[in-house]
Parts: structure tokens; sequence; C-alpha cells
């Protein structure tokens, strides 16, 4: 458009829209982007370093949307509103391929690369991530142990007290089975939400006929198969980690004192939701 030619109307109301919004608020200020660039922090003059504080940052952040979607999928399900929790479940599957992704990122530092600062990492490590422990505790891998590293953090300990006494998204969805007709033991349905669950034949029946009839059971049909997809996401992102960690460290002692490699491994065979698996094999 030239500047003596006539603007549109459309065109002078977005300009005038424009002109308002920036008044108002720039897009660095909305997303208070001077705070969020000044967070990392290197402790040391290694390279590296940068690049694995932002890696670990961004994840986190990933982790709280991934909360945020969970919390809000696990509140519908638990009111019987399965088909408006599968767009969360499934945004809850992408945010674990970008976390998985951000794997591939750390995975360009060598052994000597990291080796340049990991003094400066003293004790810490992603063992203690309390935004880890709470989706895991959402998704049902409960363990009152790992509460008890978090004491020194009396918000991150009172909310993962919660979580573990709370039922995950599966004690959820299992009793949404129950409430649409398919019968399930009463322990199943009330048990203490604090320990992990333990698979039982009754419950892989009942999903059995839902895979055999899922135009009957559509929205549990489809729950189910989104159930699947986050724990695969999760999966796949737990044997990135342990292959990232095995390239560049090795067998070594993990930084917070884990086993390192062999303690990722163990974690490869932990099931979210066991019957989902299983029933695969009656179908």
């Amino acid at each position: 458009m030239s500047v003596d030619e006539p603007r549109t109307a459309s065109a002078v109301d977005l300009s005038d829209q424009a002109i308002h919004w920036d008044a108002d608020l720039s897009y660095g200020g909305y997303l208070r982007l001077d705070g969020l660039l000044s967070l990392q922090r290197p402790r040391s003059d290694a390279h590296d370093e940068l690049m694995f504080i932002v890696v670990h940052q961004t994840s986190e952040l990933w982790m709280k949307l991934a909360i945020a979607e969970l919390g809000a999928a696990m509140r519908e399900i638990a009111a019987g509103n399965p088909g408006l929790a599968f767009k969360m479940l499934a945004r809850v599957s992408r945010i674990q391929v970008q976390l998985t992704e951000s794997w591939a990122v750390l995975a360009t530092m060598t052994p000597a690369d990291y080796s340049a600062f990991r003094g400066s990492l003293g004790q810490s490590s992603g063992f203690q991530s309390y935004q880890y422990r709470q989706i895991e505790f959402m998704l049902g891998n409960k363990n009152p142990a790992m509460v008890r590293v978090h004491r020194d953090n009396p918000s991150a300990l009172l909310e993962l007290e919660r979580v573990l006494r709370e039922p995950s998204v599966y004690d959820l969805s299992l009793r949404l089975l129950h409430a649409q007709g398919l019968h399930l033991p009463a322990d199943v349905l009330e048990r203490d939400f604090s320990v992990p669950y333990v698979a039982r034949p009754e419950v892989e029946q009942a999903w059995a006929e839902v895979y055999r009839d899922s135009a009957r059971y559509w929205d549990l049909y489809e729950l189910a198969e989104k159930l699947v997809d986050v724990e695969h996401q999760f999966q796949v992102w737990r044997f990135s980690h342990m292959k990232t960690v095995e390239r560049i460290i090795g067998h070594k002692r993990g930084t917070g004192g884990t086993n390192g490699v062999s303690y990722l491994v163990r974690a490869l065979d932990l099931r979210f939701f066991p019957e989902l698996w299983t029933v695969r094999t009656s179908l």
C-alpha cells in the first residue's frame, strides 16, 4: 500500500488495535523475558554449562504444563466427562515428545565436555525434581520414600504428600469403568492410594470387554488409548534419558548419589497402567 492509497476500514481497525495493544503490553513484558533470560547463571567457564542449564530449565517448564494438563484431565475423568480429557491427555503426550527431544540436545555433549563443569553441580540431580515426581505420582508410580527427598522444600513437600494420597489418573479411570457398568472389586476402587497399584485379572477382563465392544464403550476405549499413548511416550523419554546418561558418563554414580544408568534401567520396567498393556495379548 502506498502512502497516498486510502486504507480499508479493516486495515485501520487492525492498525489502531495493534497500537493500543503495544501501548498496554509488549511481547517481552507479557512473557517477562527480562526475568526469564536472567535465570541462566553458569557456575563455571565451561562452554556446555549454559546449554545444560537451558535444557533443564525448559524441561521444568514443560513439566509445569504437563502437570496442569494432566490435573485438568483427571478432574474431567473424575466428573464422568472423559471426552473433555482427551485433548488434555493428547497434549501431555506431545509434551513428552518435547521432553524426549531435549535429550538429543544434551547428547551433543561429550564426556570431556560434561567433566569440565560437573563439579559445579554439587549434589544437585534431576532425581530431585519435585515436578517430575509429581507427574509420576499423578500417573500412579507412588513411592512414599521419594517424598522425603524434598523435606527441605516445604511447599513441594506439601504438594507431593497431597498427590501421593490422592487417586492417580488410572485410579480415576477404573472408577469410571465401574460407573459405566464394568464392575470391579471394591478394593480396586477404594484403597490406600499412597502405594503403587497392583494389576488385577478382573481389571484386565473389564478392559478386554471395552476393546471387544469399542462402539458401545467408545469413550472408555478412547480413554484407554490416550493413557497408553501417555505411558508409551513416558517410556520413550525414560529410555532416551538412560541412553544419554550412559553415553556421557557411562556407569558412574549420578551427582545425586543414585546408581546412574542401572537405576534408570530398572525404571524402564515400571508400568503405570499394567492391564492396558497385558490386555493386548488376550484380544
